[in-house]
């Protein structure tokens, strides 16, 4: 089954793959790196602008290590989850500090880095330098989970009997252009809402479509819901702080947002994850 779902998936990527910066010959490990974290639940064209600016602005760990952790907020715009602008910063900070200012080339080694977890430390090691690692994203999930186990979703979190599917899956030679293949074939055509099985490489064999296209059985699905949360909420404390490049006083918060309960755990929020500072003098301010 490996073999004749490869073929065609790989000959599908060499005429649809997207040319997207960090997938040239000429993309750094850190440029790599870099994006895997933007990419993390966030479209590829929020991604790009973003991408580009902070690598015409950070071309290097070191650049960026130079920075306050603040300066990394400020310029993650409005991409969303920001804690990740702090990750990318204290990944800056430690490749600068333990690895000589170079992304380390290892899965173990980035693993070790702050904020990095399993997809992103096999994602990197295998796009930058080559590695042979299942690259297990959302979108290569949900690949597997159709063609392979006949289901139309996979499970909320991987799982065991997932990541052994996957390795069984890597090819002995090629691997990092298997990866980002079943990658972009979940981003491109095999989608969570509407999946385009009539533009699928591998629909004579995939399981799912054989079955016909069965309904996930599973916990339902909901959608993220965004206004009126508190995570809406935060993005707006946040927005603030980013446009003031100084200290906000608290009536400047206070008139962003009308529910005070709701307003005020937000901003706790903020301070408690690092995204905000309070000053002697009661103003509020990006890390410093």
């Amino acid at each position: 089954m490996s073999a004749s779902l490869r073929e065609p998936i790989l000959d599908w990527y060499a005429e649809h793959n997207r040319d997207l910066p960090w997938r040239r010959p000429e993309a750094t490990p850190w440029g790599i790196l870099v994006s895997e974290i933007m990419l993390q639940q966030t479209p590829v064209a929020r991604v790009l602008p973003v991408w580009a600016e902070w690598m015409e602005r950070w071309p290097t760990p070191e650049a960026l290590a130079k920075e306050s952790p603040g300066e990394a907020v400020r310029h993650w715009g409005r991409l969303g989850y920001p804690r990740r602008a702090l990750n990318l910063h204290a990944c800056a900070r430690a490749i600068t500090t333990d690895h000589g200012g170079r992304v380390p080339s290892t899965y173990d080694e980035l693993l070790a880095l702050p904020g990095i977890g399993d997809y992103t430390a096999a994602a990197v090691a295998s796009f930058a330098y080559g590695g042979s690692h299942a690259v297990l994203d959302t979108n290569v999930r949900r690949v597997l989970a159709r063609a392979v186990r006949g289901e139309e979703y996979p499970p909320k979190a991987p799982t065991a009997a997932e990541r052994r599917l996957a390795e069984s899956l890597v090819p002995p030679v090629g691997a990092p252009r298997w990866a980002v293949a079943v990658m972009e074939l979940g981003a491109l055509v095999c989608t969570a809402r509407a999946p385009r099985c009539e533009r699928c490489p591998v629909t004579s064999l995939c399981a799912w479509r054989l079955a016909g296209r069965p309904a996930h059985d599973g916990p339902a699905r909901q959608g993220q819901t965004y206004a009126g949360t508190d995570r809406q909420c935060r993005g707006r404390l946040l927005a603030v702080l980013r446009e003031a490049h100084g200290p906000v006083p608290k009536q400047a918060l206070d008139a962003i947002w009308a529910d005070h309960v709701q307003r005020e755990r937000a901003l706790d929020g903020l301070l408690d994850d690092g995204l905000a500072e309070t000053l002697p003098d009661g103003t509020y301010q990006l890390p410093s």
